[in-house]
Order: structure tokens, then sequence, then C-alpha cells
């Protein structure tokens, strides 16, 4: 009987250590805060090449036309609560100056849940980070825009309109022109239109090899025209969703 007792103790103390053995599946805690990584889907990869964060699920890739109801402004990122067809859902987007009432468009989206906003401190149920926005009447605007060549034949030479500077000059003098409004002619060698509300245009003028300008702008050009476009002269801008550059032409108009 004691033989009989000790044995079955055995089998019962291996079988508990059995299953005390099984790995244990931890589920990690979300770290999202008020550092959002935006992606932008259908932007190219390279110096504006984008990254994106570990989301809870993805928005896929429709459009949505919605109204605006409600702006919440951080240092770097903008919260806004949407309304789509009688359905109401909070997006963040890299902080721009964003209308209440206004029509907006936006595409795909990373969407996060319980996100935590240290500047307002509060929690959002969900919150979709959005990379691709837009204002609806410019996008409208912006179907008129040539769509990028795959390839554009950079310029030999652009003579300058009087008081714009040249792109290799600007480049060689970087904090002599910071903060400055500069105009710069050159030849339109790539359009990216409407992404973050604004126009972002790559300006060649020949004066470096293949030397290479962005200048953002509402106005229209067309792809492989020579304009002059004056606006500030910033270094070191990072707009969120991989758009980063040491140097750029902001606010531009054409004249």
């Amino acid at each position: 009987m004691h033989t009989f007792k000790t044995t079955l103790g055995l089998l019962f103390l291996t079988a508990l250590l059995a299953c005390n053995s099984q790995p244990k599946v931890i589920e990690a805690e979300s770290s999202a805060t008020d550092k959002p990584i935006f992606q932008d889907p259908g932007a190219a990869t390279n110096h504006e090449g984008h990254n994106h964060p570990v989301a809870e699920g993805s928005n896929g890739g429709e459009e949505h036309k919605v109204t605006v109801a409600e702006v919440l402004n951080t240092e770097k990122y903008s919260y806004l609560r949407v309304q789509e067809n009688g359905a109401e859902t909070w997006i963040a987007i890299s902080k721009r100056d964003v209308n209440v009432g206004g029509s907006y468009i936006y595409k795909g989206g990373l969407l996060k849940n319980n996100f935590f906003s240290k500047e307002f401190n509060r929690t959002f149920e969900t919150v979709l980070l959005v990379g691709d926005f837009r204002d609806a009447n410019a996008a409208a605007a912006s179907a008129a825009l040539p769509q990028p060549a795959a390839t554009v034949e950079p310029p030999k030479s652009v003579k300058a309109a009087p008081g714009a500077v040249k792109i290799a000059d600007l480049v060689a003098n970087l904090k002599k022109y910071e903060g400055k409004t500069v105009a710069v002619t050159g030849k339109v060698v790539k359009i990216n239109p409407m992404i973050m509300g604004r126009n972002w245009i790559h300006l060649q003028d020949g004066s470096g090899k293949n030397l290479d300008l962005t200048v953002t702008t509402n106005e229209m050009v067309k792809l492989g025209d020579v304009v002059t476009l004056e606006g500030a002269f910033n270094l070191n801008r990072d707009f969120g969703a991989g758009y980063r550059y040491d140097y750029i032409v902001e606010g531009a108009k054409v004249k």
C-alpha cells in the first residue's frame, strides 16, 4: 500500500510539473502615446520613404470623404473628430491648419486602440493614424495636374529670373539663406500633388549635378515647365510620414 501511494504521488507531481512547464503567452502592452509615425500608402519611397508603426489594424486603401467636427492640436500632430454618413471617427495627422466644418478626403490609415494622449491626458478608444489627408476641394482641383512622369530630362542650364538664386548657391550657403524668402527658377522635374494639403514640386536648374530642390506650394504648375517660385527657405524640416528635408522652400508662390 505504501509503495502504491508513493507511486501515485510521483505520478501526480510529474503531471503538475509538466503543466507548469508550458510556455506562457504574455500580451504586450500598447505603447501608443503622442508619438505616432504616419504612413502615406501612395507616396514614393526614397528620401521621402515611409515607416509605419505596429498597429492593431489597417483601414485599407479606400478613400473617405469626411466633415471635420472638432480639431485638437498638439505640438506635432492634429487629432480630428470627423463625420462620415452619420458615423464619427477620430483620426490623427501631422499638424496642419484644418477648418472645423470643412470637407476633407483621407485614404488608408493605421488603427490604434486605447491610444493615450499625454498632452490631453485622455485615452482615445480608437484613433486612425493617417498620412494621406487632403482638402476635398483642393483634391478635386488637383485632378487637372499631370501625373509625375517616370523620368524627366533634367535641364543643362536654366536662366534665373531677376532676383532668383541658383540652387547650387542655396545649398552652398544654407545658413546665409535660412529663414529668408528666396526665389528660385528651375525646371519642374517631379510633382507629388496634394500630399498633406500641398503640392511637392521638385526643381532643377542645372547649377549642380542632379541637384534637386523641393518646394511646397498650393499653386498648380506643369511637369517639365520652367517656373520661378518664391517662398521661405528652411532647414531640417520634419513633416512626419517620412517627409524629412535638410533644406526646403515652403509656401511658395509663382512669380
